[in-house]
């Protein structure tokens, strides 16, 4: 399905991105040094403009030195201020046309502030890490920073060879010369900006499971002294790809790895292909294994299908809270209406005072927004019962797979599958603020769909 473009400018973040063209590709050649800091780099970038002659335009990008700027290899007059490259090319690009950017840059990568901290390229201890939701892309590529504006990438690091290099996508070479070494990773399906995940350090690499002919690879990046307890935190991964293909339709992607840095994290990040974990959430006891669920079920959920813009952030999030709860339902945990309960009693604890259709940008990671997203998928469920609810599941991974939505696209998805409408369901529970009451399963109806699968073994 093609993109949908957001008609302006994010209104949570109007000074990222520029909805006056699109990309198509990054092609991003870095050289980084993890001692000093140092990045130099390139990135060669196809797009297209839009309905307009594209006199200028603009791309993010953080504090570096620029080098050169050229648009279908001309030399192009620039500025770069205030995280912003305006680039004007010698002429107007005609409306519609393709057209290449080449950017080179160089300087010591860091964080892009925002109201959650630093965001995007952070140096480590020992090598660096890049977790960018949702603004932090620009702190070390030039980017049009908006989730529906997505590309394909290839992407090149050249490091020190005693460090490993882990990028979302398909590794494609691994060349050492010297003391160095060039990975080269793909990821051919479209990618918003923010999901360009990237760590370089020294970790080891071990295989999850067996993938079987046509499985899904997956691989696991972990210091090598957490290896233990990774092994035991991250065995029943295999079996939650199995669980979510059945339930949300194929693994979007040609393959998943999951990564563990050394260092600690608030909470584990989600790229494409790719989801980052902390040392805190390793303990060898399973102790983070429904953050483990809800980062693979973003793959289908805020990865494939992706946002619009910001506003539609639970979109995302409460998929993947929902995921988890059906995670725990089929592996002999809690069932999804306990989970459902526990949720709508926190919830009536607290101030009902956001709306998930637009809960502000300072609300947008609010647990909130996460238990009552998880509430608002429960609740569509009950209306439907699960054998529309889980078809329409796979209907919306399966037609807006590589696309952008937004909560209204969802409804309309949603009333396709349903006997009445449901708009007054979503009202309450997506356009208000109150808490509606718990929704509840028919006793008549299955606690999941029909399955060979059988029960997932604890």
């Amino acid at each position: 399905m093609a993109v949908q473009q957001a008609a302006g400018s994010d209104p949570y973040f109007p000074d990222h991105g520029d909805a006056r063209y699109r990309v198509h590709r990054y092609e991003l050649a870095l050289d980084y040094r993890p001692a000093p800091n140092r990045l130099a780099a390139s990135a060669r970038i196809n797009a297209i403009a839009g309905r307009s002659p594209l006199a200028e335009f603009m791309l993010n990008l953080s504090d570096f030195k620029i080098g050169r700027v050229r648009v279908d290899g001309r030399q192009a007059h620039y500025t770069h201020r205030g995280g912003k490259l305006r680039v004007r090319p010698t002429k107007p690009v005609r409306p519609g046309a393709a057209f290449t950017v080449e950017v080179h840059w160089s300087g010591n990568p860091k964080p892009v502030n925002s109201p959650w901290g630093g965001l995007g390229w952070e140096e480590l201890e020992d090598g660096a890490l890049v977790a960018s939701q949702p603004i932090g892309a620009p702190s070390w590529y030039p980017c049009n920073d908006r989730p529906a504006d997505k590309a394909s990438y290839q992407i090149s690091v050249t490091t020190p060879s005693a460090y490993a290099v882990v990028a979302g996508g398909r590794l494609l070479t691994r060349t050492t010369k010297a003391s160095t070494t060039t990975w080269v990773y793909e990821q051919a399906a479209p990618t918003s900006s923010y999901l360009v995940g990237l760590a370089i350090g020294k970790y080891q690499t071990v295989l999850l499971g067996d993938p079987g002919p046509g499985g899904v690879p997956q691989h696991g990046h972990i210091p090598a002294h957490l290896l233990p307890e990774f092994s035991r935190d991250f065995a029943r991964q295999p079996q939650m790809m199995d669980l979510f293909q059945e339930l949300f339709g194929p693994y979007p992607f040609d393959e998943y790895a999951v990564l563990v840095t050394e260092e600690e994290l608030d909470v584990p990040v989600e790229a494409q292909g790719l989801s980052l974990f902390g040392a805190n959430h390793v303990d060898g006891a399973r102790g983070s294994e429904r953050l483990v669920a809800h980062e693979l079920a973003h793959q289908w959920f805020g990865n494939s299908v992706s946002i619009a813009d910001w506003r539609h952030i639970w979109l995302n999030e409460g998929f993947a809270k929902y995921a988890e709860w059906l995670w725990s339902e089929r592996s002999g945990g809690r069932t999804a209406q306990q989970l459902a309960a526990a949720a709508h009693r926190l919830l009536s604890s607290l101030p009902q005072d956001l709306r998930l259709a637009d809960p502000g940008r300072k609300s947008m990671f609010d647990d909130r927004l996460y238990e009552r997203g998880g509430l608002t998928v429960h609740a569509i469920r009950c209306a439907l019962g699960d054998e529309a609810f889980f078809r329409m599941l796979r209907g919306w991974a399966g037609l807006h797979k590589g696309g952008a939505v937004t909560t209204a696209t969802l409804a309309a998805h949603v009333n396709r599958y349903a006997d009445e409408s449901l708009d007054g369901l979503f009202r309450a529970w997506v356009h208000g603020g109150a808490l509606p009451a718990l929704p509840t399963l028919g006793p008549a109806r299955p606690a999941h769909p029909p399955t060979n699968s059988g029960k997932v073994q604890p």
